[in-house]
């Protein structure tokens, strides 16, 4: 069983416009919603995979139905957190005369101190205990930033493995808590760090550090278009992505983490699972903005990088 945790997810509106001026009523394209956030996108896309999970999320208001409403009808497994404010809406602006994205992204509703102590509460009252648990996304105003290290902490009786996927002040206490597995890119990873990173062998040196420190078991360094590094105890590898034509990388991040841990919840080797992960992230930037992956692209793109694998090893 998979569950992953977003403690911040969204509403997220897009829409488009001939040109973005100042200081003028802009008309803008009829809009478009999507249910957002780390985790919940993560659980998206390994439904979208074939898989199953639980999204845990806090909700609240307008947003918060329109959320739940969503996710029924994509068919995703969820399970709601009342909390007292309204679930956050962002806004995607696309200026069609340049191609050019304007994102805009919303701080999220301000906790209180029983918004996340619920969110602990029934996180540790589920039925059934999970073998992962993604925690991904942003902290909303409010929220501890130890609060994804006091999920690790609730969660250690029942030795699931923890995947963290966030930044800033909220990464640096997960990693102290102890986790499976980070998934940093390589500016997170120079937070993490906390000094500058240039090239792969600098990269492997800091993933390592975390490692022998205790604070993680795994670091996946997500590389866009590149791939990724796969640091263990073991040694590092870059495991590279195929090529693909790339419309947006909106969801890429979070379908490289739901198609991972599809992988590994399914028994694959880590090295295996991230590979997959790896074709779900690059199936995701084949899509428009915020679809995610598709089933088929990313066993297509899996095989090619099987392929790949095998003529290189002759």
């Amino acid at each position: 069983m998979i569950v992953t945790l977003t403690v911040n997810p969204s509403v997220d509106a897009s829409t488009g416009i001939d040109r973005v001026v100042p200081d003028h009523k802009l008309r803008c394209r009829e809009a478009s919603y999507k249910p957002g956030g780390g985790g919940v996108n993560v659980s998206r896309a390994i439904h979208r995979l074939g898989g199953e999970s639980l999204a845990l999320y806090a909700s609240g208001g307008l947003h918060g139905q329109l959320l739940h409403e969503m996710l029924e009808q994509e068919g995703v497994g969820h399970q709601e957190i009342p909390i007292s404010g309204q679930t956050r809406e962002n806004l995607i602006v696309v200026e069609e005369s340049t191609g050019q994205q304007f994102r805009f992204d919303m701080p999220g509703p301000h906790f209180i101190e029983g918004d996340w102590q619920q969110c602990l509460e029934q996180l540790k009252s589920l039925g059934e205990k999970p073998t992962y648990i993604v925690a991904s996304g942003s902290l909303p105003p409010g929220c501890p930033a130890d609060f994804y290290g006091r999920v690790i902490e609730a969660v250690k009786p029942w030795q699931a493995r923890v995947i963290v996927d966030t930044s800033g002040e909220a990464l640096q206490k997960a990693a102290d808590a102890g986790v499976y597995l980070l998934k940093p890119n390589a500016r997170e990873l120079e937070e993490l760090a906390g000094h500058s990173i240039t090239g792969d062998a600098e990269v492997r040196a800091a993933a390592l550090e975390l490692i022998e420190q205790g604070r993680t078991e795994v670091v996946v360094v997500s590389l866009g278009g590149e791939g990724a590094l796969l640091i263990t105890r073991e040694g590092c590898e870059h495991l590279k992505a195929p090529e693909v034509p790339v419309l947006s990388v909106v969801g890429a991040g979070d379908s490289l983490v739901g198609g991972l841990v599809y992988s590994l919840e399914r028994g694959w080797p880590l090295r295996r699972a991230v590979q997959f992960g790896i074709a779900s992230g690059a199936a995701a930037v084949m899509n428009p903005e915020r679809q995610l992956c598709k089933r088929e692209d990313a066993e297509r793109l899996f095989k090619q990088i099987e392929a790949a694998d095998a003529e290189f090893l002759k």
